[in-house]
């Protein structure tokens, strides 16, 4: 079995950056083990003096060298950070010199602007985009005039996390009817749903996935039996096919794939915040 490999998100700011790409290169690497941690608003020399130390200790504690994915806009703290002897990957260097060169300036290494509020607009649009997502989650409000879009499913298919994750990445309005037994009973949308068709999305989900999820909310009971999962699944995906509406199975998708989907099947654009 593999060593252990430690590997740090170290960022001057929220550390997002720095994990998502972090956690995307690690994925490439199927047959190592990584253990991650997250170093956040790393802004001052202590501060990177005392991640140093920590990441130096993993290492010692690990035996092998640990990986930080460095998304510090500071030289100068990089460098107090390097002194831990860990493999320093810079998710800004590839870029820097390219962009100096062609844009004829030199970069603004200025903290916290990736995932600050330097937008207020912007912001309150994203608060008010997941505002829209709660108040509207399982069919709590059905005027949908206001929706950039609607996610149709059974219940537990994932469209709660989908849409909460399209407010908060891209301020998107994204409201959510779940497919009660009485729709699914009909193979034509429900009356409310009618006026709407363009904004639709369909999310399935594998029935013995499905039956996994409702068996940990109400275990034995009639919602989480096998039988009714099928069933369902199979008339949500019947209504599907019969109204033409684009469909996504959540089984095996993560939820940036399916709010990727969703965005580019139904044209609309929006840059993620």
């Amino acid at each position: 079995m593999s060593v252990s490999r430690p590997v740090f998100y170290l960022s001057d700011g929220t550390g997002i950056t720095a994990e998502t790409i972090g956690h995307s290169l690690l994925t490439q690497f199927t047959d190592h083990h990584f253990v991650t941690d997250r170093i956040s608003f790393v802004d001052t020399p202590d501060k990177a003096a005392e991640a140093a130390n920590k990441i130096r200790a993993a290492g010692e504690r690990h035996g092998v060298r640990p990986v930080v994915v460095n998304s510090c806009v500071d030289p100068t703290l990089s460098a107090i950070v390097a002194e831990s002897g860990a493999l320093m990957l810079d998710v800004f260097a590839p870029f820097i010199e390219p962009m100096e060169r062609e844009l004829g300036t030199q970069r603004q290494s200025r903290v916290g602007l990736a995932h600050g509020i330097a937008d207020f607009d912007t912001y309150h649009r994203r608060i008010n985009a997941i505002n829209f997502a709660l108040t509207h989650d399982d069919g709590m409000s059905i005027d949908y005039n206001e929706a950039d879009l609607i996610l149709v499913a059974v219940s537990r298919a994932g469209k709660t996390p989908t849409c909460v994750y399209l407010a908060l990445h891209y301020g998107v309005r994204a409201a959510n009817y779940p497919l009660t037994e009485e729709d699914l009973e009909h193979d034509r949308l429900p009356p409310r749903l009618k006026a709407h068709r363009t904004k639709l999305f369909g999310l399935t989900i594998e029935p013995t996935r499905l039956q996994q999820i409702r068996q940990e909310r109400r275990p034995n009971s009639r919602y989480a039996q096998l039988e009714t999962c099928k069933r369902e699944v199979a008339a949500a995906e019947a209504l599907f096919r019969a109204e033409r509406i684009p469909t996504l199975s959540t089984t095996h998708t993560s939820i940036e794939e399916i709010a990727s989907k969703v965005l580019t099947t139904l044209g609309i654009h929006r840059e993620m915040f």
